[in-house]
């Protein structure tokens, strides 16, 4: 394993983003949900034919380097470092793993509280079930998506994929609340099932469904999801609007958060 904090030009992460990453919320000096976390740095090992990971190695870094953090945001980056032949990889690849701690994004806290505005991104997601729920370091949709957003009137954006599908916001997965049911968009061609959408399916009974844009500002109650955000409630949904105070009430009763 090599810990590096600068990745060489040659490494395969920086030319073809072969890599994959997770980030997570660090409270009291630990690492909030950290099971489904590693959980998801294996399930991307595999899918990408990566080599098995030092996961003991990792555990152990990550505990140093949150320890003293009250709160604060863990990252771990991992690439298949260099080598190979243009995009074939390495036949025995050298790991690349990258441990960061960052600051926790306060304004979080306010969108907790006072609930956020979105719009629908005129930027679609494609469609790749290989890479579908993967976190990889191929991320350019999503940078063009908040790049988009900056020119729009609102907290965030949902996004749908080429076929008008709502996948996820622009970081984070979506749960609404229709009639007493939850539900959540389908991901099975695009998006990331965050770990925290995930966590939250140990607890409550959370129904996938293809979603239109109408329809989901027909439900009763619409929420974005990440692991450091936890659960945020929707107000506004391009010109459909939701009282907070009752999106609150659909929180208790449903999410139980």
């Amino acid at each position: 394993m090599n810990n590096q904090q600068l990745f060489s030009s040659s490494d395969r992460g920086l030319a073809y983003g072969d890599g994959f990453f997770t980030t997570a919320l660090v409270s009291g000096g630990k690492v909030q949900l950290w099971p489904l976390h590693r959980d998801r740095l294996v399930k991307c090992q595999q899918r990408l034919c990566f080599p098995a990971l030092p996961l003991n190695d990792i555990e152990s870094l990550v505990e140093q380097q949150v320890k003293d953090i009250d709160k604060g945001v863990l990252k771990i980056l991992i690439t298949r470092g260099s080598g190979g032949r243009g995009y074939q990889p390495p036949k025995s690849p050298e790991l690349n793993i990258n441990v960061q701690v960052l600051p926790y994004p306060e304004h979080y806290v306010a969108w907790q509280q006072q609930g956020i505005e979105v719009e629908l991104s005129r930027i679609q997601l494609g469609i790749q079930p290989l890479l579908a729920g993967l976190k990889t370091l191929n991320r350019l949709e999503q940078v063009l998506i908040k790049q988009d957003a900056l020119n729009m009137s609102c907290d965030d954006v949902i996004v749908t994929d080429i076929h008008n599908q709502v996948i996820e916001a622009s970081a984070a997965n979506i749960i609404l609340i229709k009639a007493g049911h939850v539900y959540t968009p389908d991901l099975s061609n695009s998006g990331i099932k965050g770990v925290f959408l995930s966590s939250l399916e140990t607890q409550l009974t959370i129904t996938t469904i293809k979603l239109s844009f109408d329809e989901l500002k027909a439900a009763d109650g619409v929420f974005i999801c990440n692991s450091l955000m936890q659960l945020v409630p929707i107000v506004r949904i391009d010109d459909k609007m939701f009282e907070l105070t009752h999106l609150q009430a659909l929180k208790s009763r449903y999410l139980g958060k």
